[in-house]
């Protein structure tokens, strides 16, 4: 298949983050009806380097592309799709320049908080005592997606048995089922004042 022929599907969450309006469920909902043949290209106004690690694990390698100070385009492409990922971003991209930073990650690469059944809610062992925490994060008064960006970004730098505490103004129900997803262990606990804290441990 050439980059000509592939079917594209493109997504803008640049208004729904103007509006400070959380995106993540809207790109995931978009992603869970792709084709392996399809390439899925994202617009947004920074680069989702979280989100990279989380469509990595479900097979997709990207190329990330600065295209202005607050426009990035990333092109998503199924491992199963045989066109590199370089050549589809050129054709998605032809006639344009990037401003200056390109970045690419292989699906094929090793993945965080792996090594667990996707889909299945686990709960924190009741027979060892709680670690201390390795990342402590305050994500209170932070506007989305930046609390789940914080924190997925603070568990790829962590080794797996290592802990992230993180404060956040509510319960981050989108996080939590990423963290189903990504097989890493957590419990929540609600606060009086209506925050809430989770610990997260690496998988």
């Amino acid at each position: 298949m050439s980059p000509t022929d592939v079917h594209i599907v493109e997504l803008d969450v640049r208004s729904h983050l103007n509006k400070k309006l959380e995106p993540f469920q809207l790109i995931m909902d978009t992603v869970k009806g792709l084709q392996p043949s399809d390439v899925f290209v994202l617009h947004a106004p920074f680069k989702p380097t979280p989100l990279l690690g989380i469509l990595k694990m479900k097979g997709y390698s990207s190329t990330s592309e600065r295209m202005g100070s607050d426009h990035w385009v990333t092109t998503f492409v199924h491992k199963k799709n045989k066109t590199s990922t370089e050549s589809i971003s050129a054709a998605v991209l032809s006639g344009t320049t990037p401003e200056t930073e390109r970045d690419s990650v292989s699906g094929d690469e090793s993945t965080s908080c792996a090594g667990h059944p996707v889909g299945v809610t686990l709960e924190a062992r009741q027979d060892e005592s709680p670690r201390t925490p390795t990342v402590v994060l305050d994500n209170r008064g932070l506007e989305p997606p930046q609390p789940m960006m914080r924190t997925l970004a603070a568990l790829e730098r962590c080794k797996p048995g290592e802990v992230v505490l993180i404060h956040n103004d509510r319960v981050p129900v989108f996080l939590i089922e990423e963290l189903n997803n990504l097989g890493c262990l957590y419990t929540v606990e609600d606060q009086a004042d209506g925050t809430a804290k989770v610990r997260i441990e690496k998988g």
